[in-house]
């Protein structure tokens, strides 16, 4: 028995390796093409590329553990039931309950591995990219300036900076006119000093002057304020067209912040405190969800014997994809507030546990549903038609 339990667990990381990579990559390639203006306009090199899908993978990593993990057990309880190992460890007197102890131990460690991306990957990602995306977003900003010209390129307003100091970026002498107020004014900024500013929370840039004037013409009226400080907005989305950058969302904050979010009971954003409860409650669920879909897995590649490995996959997608389909109902129900979080997350786990559990019992009793044989006339039919 511990030679057969390392065996198959050996084939368990093997082809969850595979999976996991596959997808993480089908994932990154397909987020790719949707940043492809961003990675555009910032004129990205390829270790600044590199650095961002990093930051990403760990979003992306805590859908692809559970899939990975159900895929890897099912294709390998699939692959003995159709070579009849399973039928011939029968025979030994080894029974299905006897070999769950690898795969078990397997999704356990999935589970981990899921909880450690939950409750702090996710965060450490998507700060970092934050902060990356903003800090190249500064120095694009930083190098269309051309001191000594008008520039009207970045802001899509008039911009004159005298000189740029190369090491603070600090701008001297600045001229900034906005004729887009309305129709009847004129705003017209002039400081000996300026610099352009990030708010990694707000994911907004801001054009910061000192000790300066505003010169204000309505109707042709002037009027002159004074200032030691003032605060422009930057339109940050005509450099990060293609990246979604704003206020730090639920699914973007650490798991401490998460917490303490939740216990202000005062927000006045209903909706908002309903979204932050859905977070808590997914980012617990979907690291158990590799436990449940791998105790899942275990009966239905029984029910499936003699389905190639290819349509494996796809069976096995298509059961993924019926799972989170419940879990998106869960998270539309979870944040309208129809349901409580910690109810309509979870539903979709209770009910494939105990799918699972029943599954179980019907292998052990040997009344074992050939469900791979509904599927052999259509595979039939389609390799007629190549």
């Amino acid at each position: 028995m511990p030679t057969l339990h390392r065996f198959l667990f050996k084939e368990l990381v093997q082809t969850f390796v595979l999976c996991a990579i596959s997808l993480l990559t089908l994932i990154l390639i397909s987020r790719g093409v949707q940043m492809r203006e961003l990675f555009l306009n910032l004129d990205l090199s390829f270790w600044e590329t590199t650095l961002l899908f990093a930051y990403m993978m760990p979003l992306f990593l805590l859908l692809v553990l559970p899939i990975s993990c159900m895929l890897s057990i099912f294709l390998t309880f699939l692959r003995m039931s159709t070579d009849r190992e399973l039928v011939a460890l029968k025979a030994s007197g080894i029974s299905i309950f006897q070999l769950m102890r690898g795969p078990m131990v397997f999704s356990t460690l999935c589970m981990l591995l899921a909880f450690a991306v939950s409750m702090h990957g996710i965060a450490w990602g998507m700060g970092n990219f934050r902060a990356l995306l903003l800090s190249l977003a500064n120095t694009k900003a930083q190098i269309v300036l051309q001191p000594g010209v008008f520039n009207q390129d970045l802001l899509g307003k008039t911009l004159f900076t005298r000189s740029i100091d190369p090491k603070t970026g600090t701008l001297y002498q600045v001229i900034f006119e906005d004729r887009n107020v309305d129709e009847a004014r004129t705003v017209t900024f002039i400081a000996p000093e300026g610099n352009i500013e990030t708010d990694q929370e707000k994911g907004e840039m801001h054009f910061s002057l000192k000790d300066g004037r505003i010169y204000q013409v309505t109707e042709g009226k002037l009027s002159i304020l004074d200032f030691k400080r003032y605060l422009l907005q930057l339109d940050i989305s005509k450099l990060l067209s293609g990246a979604d950058i704003g206020s730090i969302r639920p699914k973007e904050m650490g798991w401490e912040t998460l917490i303490q979010l939740r216990s202000v009971n005062d927000h006045k954003d209903e909706r908002f405190r309903n979204k932050v409860g859905v977070e808590i409650q997914k980012r617990m669920a979907l690291p158990v969800a590799c436990l449940v879909l791998g105790l899942f897995a275990i009966p239905v590649a029984c029910f499936f014997e003699g389905v190639h490995r290819q349509v494996g996959v796809v069976v096995a997608l298509v059961m993924f994809l019926m799972y989170y389909s419940l879990l998106s109902l869960g998270f539309s129900l979870g944040e309208a507030g129809a349901l409580h979080p910690g109810i309509s997350i979870w539903m979709a786990n209770a009910v494939f546990a105990l799918l699972g559990v029943g599954g179980l019992v019907l292998v052990g009793k040997e009344r074992v549903p050939q469900l791979g044989m509904l599927l052999l006339p259509f595979l039939r039919k389609w390799k007629k038609a190549e």
